[in-house]
């Protein structure tokens, strides 16, 4: 019987896109018997990968009962379930941000487009935190960690809850604090730059965890994991920034795009890099010397997308509300142009498109089924 408590599983942010994830973790829910407990003892995520390990957190006593969980609202999103949309309230909140801080320098207002309101309420509605403390003490759950950036030091700060022998960390750039997780914890890891207000938190103001995140793979290992399974968000290049062979110089929208794929997802590929280097190292050194320098092999199982959400998101951007295309529209991202960006790919909460994305995760996870199961030893 495989020791679980070893065992991580890592969501990443991306706003939308995190929908990948729970078709992933439908096929892996096929796999476990249906009463079972998670079989990811600890879970860590940032951004919107938070937000769903903390959903399946709160189910940890039955994995299955967390994903159908997780499906159910990721398949009947809609952009007003996470952020306002209307004409008046978008505009009045840019137009708000814009000149109020200008007016009022000491304002204790928070900069972004879109007024996430929305989602702080549906989480409030849909998650029982407290279940959280209840399944580690019954030994259902061993840690959960959602990971913030603080715009006042640039640390990436871990916030976990878990048993009581896992000490809090410091370290270059990063710290873990030992914290009851609450909306308010989400709400600051999933604050995308700009396009959602910051948090503030302990007398710090924090935004998107995939900011300052240098080493993702560090929450899981110093809560006691050393096999981690991550679903990533790493997918196919398609720039598109070439018309008859003339290289095109890209538009507003395609800059922050690429902005944020680099923020979500190269922090990741360097430290999967850094763990192969430490690894090799490790062989040549002696178990005993290993265990006093507290130094142990970690196993990585990453699973990326075999489409280009960019592509898909394509498809659906007439689905985006006007008044969200009207702004996009300014970044010269329109109905042809949209397959250029990755923007929408983040912002497009809307259910055929998080649908789509739920059937991929599901299919790339079966396709690879057998190497996960070896890899959990479920």
């Amino acid at each position: 019987m495989a020791d679980r408590s070893r065992f991580s599983l890592l969501l990443l942010g991306g706003g939308a896109r995190a929908a990948y994830q729970v078709g992933v973790l439908k096929a892996i829910a096929g796999e476990v018997p249906r009463t079972h407990c998670t079989p990811f003892p600890v879970i860590t995520g940032t951004s919107a990968g938070a937000i769903n390990a903390t959903a399946l957190a709160c189910y940890a006593p039955c994995f299955h009962l967390g994903v159908k969980k997780l499906e159910w609202v990721w398949k009947n999103f809609t952009t007003d379930m996470v952020y306002t949309s209307n004409f008046s309230t978008l505009y009045r909140n840019v137009v708000k941000n814009l000149t109020a801080r200008n007016e009022h320098p000491t304002l204790k207002q928070t900069i972004s487009w879109f007024d996430n309101s929305p989602l702080q309420a549906l989480l409030t509605r849909l998650l029982d935190l407290d279940r959280i403390q209840r399944n580690i003490d019954r030994d259902q759950l061993r840690a959960l960690a959602v990971t913030a950036s603080s715009y006042h030091s640039g640390d990436s700060v871990c916030l976990f809850q878990s048993k009581d022998n896992i000490e809090p960390w410091i370290r270059a750039k990063r710290r873990g604090i030992h914290s009851p997780i609450k909306i308010e914890h989400l709400m600051a890891s999933s604050a995308i730059p700009m396009v959602f207000p910051s948090v503030e938190l302990h007398g710090e103001y924090f935004g998107d965890g995939s900011i300052h995140q240098l080493a993702p793979l560090s929450p899981s290992i110093h809560l006691g994991a050393d096999k981690i399974f991550i679903i990533g968000m790493e997918q196919p290049k398609n720039r598109f920034t070439y018309q008859d062979e003339v290289a095109m110089p890209p538009t507003g929208g395609a800059i922050i795009g690429h902005l944020l794929d680099t923020i979500f997802t190269e922090a990741l590929t360097s430290d999967i890099e850094r763990m192969q280097r430490i690894n090799q190292t490790l062989h040549f050194i002696p178990t005993e010397s290993r265990k006093k320098c507290g130094l142990k092999p970690i196993s990585v199982m990453q699973l990326n997308p075999s489409k280009n959400f960019n592509e898909i998101a394509a498809r659906h951007y007439t689905s985006m509300p006007f008044s969200i295309r009207s702004i996009l529209k300014i970044l010269g991202i329109n109905n042809n142009t949209a397959i250029n960006s990755s923007l929408i790919s983040y912002l497009l909460f809307e259910q055929a498109y998080c649908q789509e994305l739920i059937d991929l995760g599901f299919e790339d996870a079966s396709a690879k089924m057998e190497e996960i199961k070896a890899f959990l030893q479920l």
